[in-house]
């Protein structure tokens, strides 16, 4: 029998619990978004679909109002509103048919019922009333690079509109951008609200942001560390070259100038840390234990500190 993955559980797709920490839920889609990127799985289809049905899987659980919805079985796994049931409680009618509504306070309808009731045909109009329509609120998922470089994106508000939104660089998880007046219109001649954008960044496979710099662990092998190598680095600007100095140690920070997140307020911009991590073959290489167990180093004991009194 075929199964649907895009339509399955979020969680078995991620393969956490239900009970799974943000942090949890974070590493999960680190390691398998690693495992399936498109960059290192070129033109294979397979990994490119599970890359995404991680992606949209992160993108529902690590945004709390969506998981917390999800849970209590109010959209499903690819975010769509259920059908509820409706409760005589949720509404109480009152003169003229006005509705009041217990958790969500009076629709901008309802209130013309009121004062109309009030006032009469004056309704707010004549009541002098003016009131500010309402905000319009949206999560909007952005990839890692995404966030840090800004630039146009299309979104649909949930009352339907279509808005081409230019995203400031720099943006954080969690960060919201605020579009004046393109909110609900107001009631009796007030302004109109306005439209709020939440957004919520994914995590990059090898990129961590740490402020306005980006971190960056690079495995580089041991004759790169030993007689000095030029690599191939990625950054939010695309891949450059570095230099690993000779003789460079495992834990090693490099430095690249200006190749961090941009502050469009202060007109700065971070940098790049690159920590070295010296890495071995997966299996053993006999050539290597060879070599090692015929080099014998001077004076070198890297535990020396260790073993002197305190």
């Amino acid at each position: 029998m075929c199964i649907d993955r895009a339509m399955s559980n979020p969680y078995d797709i991620l393969g956490v619990p239900k009970t799974a920490t943000a942090d949890e839920i974070r590493k999960a889609y680190r390691t398998l978004a690693k495992t399936h990127h498109p960059d290192l799985n070129p033109g294979n289809a397979d990994a490119e679909r599970r890359f995404k049905e991680v992606t949209a899987a992160y993108d529902l659980l690590s945004d709390a109002d969506k998981r917390a919805r999800f849970d209590r079985g109010e959209i499903d796994a690819a975010g769509q509103e259920q059908p509820q049931r409706r409760y005589y409680r949720d509404f109480a009618e009152g003169p003229g048919g006005a509705r009041y509504r217990g958790s969500e306070g009076f629709a901008a309808d309802d209130l013309e019922h009121i004062f109309a009731d009030l006032f009469g045909e004056r309704g707010f109009a004549g009541a002098g009333v003016r009131l500010k329509g309402g905000n319009l609120s949206l999560t909007l998922p952005l990839d890692f690079l995404d966030a840090v470089r800004g630039g146009k994106r299309r979104v649909t508000m949930p009352d339907g509109r279509t808005l081409d939104v230019d995203l400031p660089a720099g943006l954080e998880d969690g960060g919201t951008v605020r579009l004046k007046g393109l909110g609900l219109p107001g009631t009796g001649g007030g302004p109109p609200g306005d439209a709020l954008i939440t957004v919520r960044v994914r995590p990059h496979p090898w990129l961590r942001r740490d402020g306005d710099d980006i971190r960056l662990d690079l495995p580089v092998t041991l004759a790169e560390a030993v007689l000095g190598a030029r690599v191939r680095v990625p950054t939010v600007d695309g891949p450059v070259m570095l230099t690993v100095p000779k003789g460079a140690n495992n834990g090693t920070v490099l430095r690249l100038k200006g190749k961090g997140v941009a502050d469009p307020h202060r007109g700065t911009r971070g940098d790049q840390y690159v920590t070295l991590r010296i890495t071995l073959p997966d299996r053993p290489d006999a050539e290597l234990e060879r070599f090692v167990r015929s080099w014998s180093p001077d004076g070198y004991e890297p535990r020396r500190a260790m073993e002197e009194p305190a």
